[in-house]
């Protein structure tokens, strides 16, 4: 398998006053197409940082992310907004979503202001929506849906524009145990049904261990587990 993105030699540090934080000292690693990375570690270590620095929503202070190959860093940010809306989904802890629009607007969402025809957009949101589940719930509002249900829709959201990976940030760590479970039961689903590329931060080792591929962020650097 491809690799779609790569992190070499990631640093990130931060300034605090006088003082110099460094949150990640020389990440490597590989995300393979149609696979599951698993990101894991303890509660401050970097592992948000490190995927926000992935999905171009932070730069980092040294060294490169690569989509296929291609340095992201050079790129104009014209190319930049590109890859972030078409290239990668988020799925974050808290969901982000617009708490006066429905499940399938808020699915609908990150196209809807391109001027695609409003049918070929409701159809694909449909679509997804009957693939995590919510066909019932299409028209209701977050604030009449479950937190599972809720990022379930966040999940629809993610996939919309058929990006080439999917970023999830602790995505059951705002949910009860049978409701995580269900979360990472139907992320495996897409992945085996879907072939969708995913990267999953996580603090449970338990889900990490389901991966293809596991590294555990430890002192800013990352060691393989497998």
């Amino acid at each position: 398998m491809s690799s779609i993105i790569a992190c070499q030699n990631i640093h990130k540090y931060y300034h605090d006053g006088s003082r110099e934080l460094r949150i990640l000292t020389g990440i490597d690693l590989e995300v393979e197409e149609g696979k599951i990375l698993a990101i894991s570690g303890p509660s401050g270590v970097g592992k948000s940082t490190l995927l926000h620095i992935i999905g171009t929503l932070d730069r980092p202070t040294l060294g490169e992310v690569l989509l296929r190959g291609n340095a992201i860093s050079r790129a104009s940010r014209r190319e930049i907004n590109r890859i972030r809306n078409e290239e990668i989904g988020f799925v974050f802890q808290f969901y982000h979503l617009l708490p006066e629009f429905t499940a399938l607007e808020n699915v609908m969402m990150p196209t809807l202001c391109r001027g695609t025809a409003r049918r070929l957009l409701r159809e694909r949101a449909e679509e997804l929506l009957g693939a995590v589940g919510l066909k019932e719930r299409m028209t209701h509002k977050p604030g009449q849906l479950s937190g599972g249900e809720q990022q379930r829709v966040a999940i629809a959201r993610a996939l919309f524009n058929r990006p080439s990976v999917v970023l999830t940030d602790e995505p059951t760590g705002n949910l009860d145990e049978s409701t995580g479970s269900s979360i990472v039961d139907l992320l495996w689903a897409l992945n085996a049904e879907r072939q969708v590329t995913l990267v999953i931060v996580t603090h449970d080792e338990q889900i990490a261990e389901r991966a293809h591929h596991w590294v555990h962020i430890h002192e800013g650097k990352t060691l393989v587990r497998r």
